[in-house]
């Protein structure tokens, strides 16, 4: 389907021409169409697929139309009307991409007004942007709530209410300003929510935002990403995965990279050792002040930056197509970031590589991984750099409609639910695998009890043993007797007999336990200065 067949305005339409799009995604041809008629939606739409363009399309066409109602343009000539369209948005970044969007898509809509509060920067642009008569607001929650509260901000005349990637707003604890937002946007309004999954919490909250909504779902966790090649390198140790980092990102083939960690700190730290090392790289972080993230984005788009090092939370929302790797040297804490991750690379048509630098303890989330994702991450070498323990082995993911637990293995059903009594046993009315046959006696035929009987006839005899008695008081309150303190020095004596080293000097005392209350405790003792014995 082609833009012109959707009934867009001309002004659409040239800015989209200008920008080279005329044939809509499939997200664009099934969320447009319904936006446009006023049907709230729901949409499941992976990162890279043109979503934000699905509902900003739709958001200037209402706008334009607005313009022609005389009343509606009597009522925006007054100062602190308030937005038409609002837009709620996770991160910084996300918002300023979706600022760009209407910017790129609404350069020909004459006198447009688009305002983008966001945290991280100083308040009063904000202030005089929400002063004045808007046409788009675009926020993150927590600074809208905040001009909410300070009653700068008017929602009284929303018409389009926009929620962009809202998993990801409910995992980061925005779900209480949401409803606070909701409560303050006019009930007779259309919304529009985007969200990887409408399980769960993200559900239930459509459900109470939403009316009659149109559920519009493109694509799942579980998509081949075609264009983008996943590779899994297993390193042993933290020197070999710098190593690993250090070839791949020497590559002629690498034109700009995001290598993903898994907190600020280690971004902070891995981008001043690549800068080091030569490389054109930076950080970035939800740490760090709006400026220098906003610099920072601006040198990877005008390639001025070759490696960007960033968490989970800052790099959503960038949206640079020369990016050509994606490298997780530290692995996301949930599954589904994975995903978002490797779809910061192979947009807008071209192929992408997604690299994952893995050590033994990360094995369970590589699991996580690909049963989510019901993919296999394909293991590769570097020659030269092999790793020289034994790789991990991971299991393949479990197709779709395979139970878990005890019955895995087939498709589950009703009256199954995996019980290990539902499995079929073959074996019970007939031999077992490995010639062990059950109907032959009570423990079958093959078993042989003669290397147990010669054992147990060359045991000695039980007398002459030491029987302990258990109801007797036990040594050092540790148990065992005096047999067993014979054996193990210091440990059937008493406290004060203890060879030193244990826990205090032999006769002394134990420290941690009463010892000087300042002092750290011994072996099991983690109580620090700040408890002390006696009075305070």
């Amino acid at each position: 389907m082609n833009f012109a067949d959707m009934g867009l305005a001309p002004e659409i339409l040239r800015a989209l021409a200008d920008a080279s799009y005329e044939t809509a995604t499939e997200v664009q041809q099934q969320a447009v169409p319904p936006a446009i008629a006023g049907r709230d939606l729901m949409v499941a739409s992976s990162t890279g697929s043109g979503k934000t363009a699905s509902f900003m399309i739709p958001a200037l066409q209402r706008v334009l139309a607005s313009r022609q109602d005389p009343e509606v343009a009597k009522r925006d000539r007054r100062r602190n009307y308030g937005p038409r369209v609002l837009v709620l948005a996770p991160t910084r970044e996300l918002a300023m991409q979706v600022a760009k969007a209407a910017s790129t898509y609404g350069r020909h809509v004459q006198g447009l007004r688009v305002a983008t509060v966001v945290g991280g920067v100083p308040y009063a642009a904000q202030l005089r942007a929400l002063q004045g008569p808007l046409d788009i607001l675009i926020a993150t929650p927590g600074r809208l709530l905040d001009h909410l509260n300070s009653g700068k901000a008017v929602l009284d005349h929303v018409d389009l209410f926009v929620l962009d990637e809202a998993d990801r707003m409910l995992d980061m604890g925005f779900i209480e300003d949401i409803q606070t937002i909701a409560d303050r946007v006019p009930a007779q309004r259309q919304t529009v929510m985007y969200s990887a999954t409408f399980l769960g919490h993200v559900g239930r909250l459509a459900q109470q935002l939403m009316k009659d909504a149109l559920k519009v779902e493109i694509t799942s966790h579980t998509d081949t990403h075609a264009n983008i090649e996943q590779r899994l390198h297993w390193a042993d140790n933290n020197e070999h995965k710098n190593a690993l980092l250090d070839h791949i990102l020497t590559g002629v083939e690498l034109e700009q990279a995001v290598v993903f960690t898994s907190t600020q700190r280690d971004a902070d730290w891995l981008a001043d050792r690549l800068a080091d090392m030569g490389h054109s790289a930076a950080a970035l972080h939800g740490g760090m002040p709006q400026g220098r993230r906003t610099r920072v984005l601006q040198g990877l788009r005008q390639k001025q930056l070759r490696v960007l090092v960033a968490t989970d939370v800052a790099a959503r929302g960038i949206d640079v197509p020369t990016i050509s790797h994606v490298i997780n040297y530290g692995l996301p804490m949930k599954a589904e970031d994975y995903v978002h991750r490797i779809g910061r690379t192979g947009r807008a048509g071209r192929n992408g590589l997604a690299i994952t630098l893995a050590e033994r303890m990360d094995v369970g989330m590589i699991r996580r991984i690909q049963h989510f994702t019901t993919q296999d991450i394909p293991v590769q070498r570097i020659e030269g750099l092999e790793p020289r323990m034994q790789e991990p082995q991971i299991f393949r993911a479990r197709p779709e409609g395979f139970a878990r637990g005890p019955g895995a293995g087939r498709p589950s059903g009703p009256g199954n639910f995996g019980r290990r009594d539902a499995r079929p046993a073959p074996w019970r009315d007939g031999p077992r695998p490995g010639g062990f046959d059950r109907s032959a006696g009570p423990r079958g035929g093959g078993f042989d009890r003669a290397p147990f009987e010669r054992v147990a006839a060359e045991r000695p005899p039980f007398e002459g043993r030491e029987l302990r008695d258990h109801a007797a008081p036990r040594m050092g309150g540790f148990g065992g007797g005096d047999a067993f303190a014979a054996r193990r020095p210091g440990f059937g004596a008493p406290m004060s007999d203890r060879p030193s080293g244990y826990g205090a000097p032999a006769g002394g005392p134990r420290r941690g336990f009463d010892g000087p209350s300042g002092e750290r405790g011994g072996f099991g003792d983690r109580r620090g200065p700040a408890f002390k014995r006696g009075p305070r």
